[in-house]
């Protein structure tokens, strides 16, 4: 294959850190080890209460047998940073040549990097940037593209006037910031005459749902909903919804239109019952790819640079180390179907 392109917990969980050496198995994400060939990787996933991530999960044992990876047991933090330091110290203690994570709290795990950069033990994080501390690779779509297509989306779909509710991400994740970021500045300078409401969830499901009986009792005009995080807002989205009779046909006067990000089979249902209208696919496959190739890559001593792979992706310098832009495409009632999306392919 050609290659192209090359704090505040440290004192708090230093006991965890010490202690962290429990098994590196967890029975809740359904995959296990695989005893390859190649160098050992350890992978934690970042929760179990999203389908996104779940659907990524399922991917990661397809990818580390094609790289024919000896993969640790994956672990869950569950969106905990915590355990993700004490999952983290349990690989490196049972000889972890690698690390592939996705740290919900880009800020708080730069403790962690700076210790494992120490250890000479490369980390490829996937869908989330650490604010600071060294990375191999980031595994990443462009999340400020996220924001930007659902605002240029909603905007034209509501004619450019009229109000939008945002169900924000957790805004400590560069995630959530660049998507919040991207969709306010697109707003102000594309659609001025659009109110946008933003809710911080911090992602989770519950509190969007909350937010969204408490606006549309305020706001019964609302006409437009951009999800952050399909994989945890959709249902109890269209819950509400349907509560109030409000999930109608994109025909339908009454219809709210809604775009949403992650791409899960869920969704792309949705767009095909009119109940969403489009969705940003966050390939979930092929993060598991690619992270688990540059896992690889870095414990064999490989590098890379910024520019095109070969794979249409950019890789490009985050000063903390590179990032693999993998594309991220728009659907709609128009491609959903199409047979090259991840959110077809599952269970085939």
């Amino acid at each position: 294959m050609r290659h192209t392109a090359r704090t505040i917990l440290a004192t708090a969980l230093a006991t965890t850190l010490a202690l962290g050496t429990a098994g590196c198995g967890d029975p809740s994400d359904g995959t296990g080890g695989q005893a390859g060939a190649g160098p050992q990787i350890g992978i934690d996933l970042p929760r179990a209460d999203s389908d996104f991530w779940n659907s990524y999960a399922k991917y990661v044992p397809r990818f580390a047998d094609e790289y024919d990876i000896n993969l640790m047991s994956p672990t869950n933090s569950q969106n905990d940073v915590a355990k993700l330091v004490a999952n983290v110290q349990a690989m490196t203690s049972q000889g972890a040549k690698a690390i592939v994570m996705a740290p919900q709290d880009t800020g708080a795990i730069a403790s962690t990097l700076d210790t494992l950069e120490s250890r000479k033990i490369p980390v490829v994080s996937v869908d989330t940037r650490p604010d600071r501390g060294r990375v191999f690779m980031v595994v990443r779509a462009d999340n400020r593209a996220y924001g930007q297509k659902a605002c240029e989306f909603l905007g034209e779909k509501l004619g450019g006037t009229g109000k939008v509710i945002e169900f924000q991400g957790s805004l400590s994740s560069i995630n959530g910031r660049d998507r919040s970021e991207a969709f306010a500045e697109c707003m102000k300078t594309k659609f001025p005459g659009i109110t946008v409401f933003e809710e911080p969830t911090d992602w989770e499901g519950a509190r969007a749902a909350a937010a969204l009986q408490t606006r549309l009792a305020q706001h019964p005009d609302i006409k437009g909903i951009y999800l952050q995080a399909g994989g945890v807002f959709l249902a109890p989205t269209l819950q509400v919804l349907r509560s109030k009779n409000l999930l109608v046909a994109p025909e339908d006067p009454k219809h709210i239109f809604i775009v949403s990000n992650d791409g899960i089979p869920q969704e792309f249902e949705a767009i095909r019952k009119g109940e969403i209208d489009a969705t940003v696919s966050q390939p979930a496959d092929l993060y598991a790819k690619w992270a688990l190739y540059y896992a690889k890559a870095a414990a064999e001593g490989r590098t890379f640079q910024p520019g095109p792979t070969d794979h249409d992706s950019t890789i490009i310098d985050i000063g903390n180390g590179l990032e693999d832009q993998i594309a991220a495409p728009l659907v709609t009632r128009e491609n959903v179907d199409d047979p090259a999306l991840w959110g077809n392919q599952i269970g085939k």
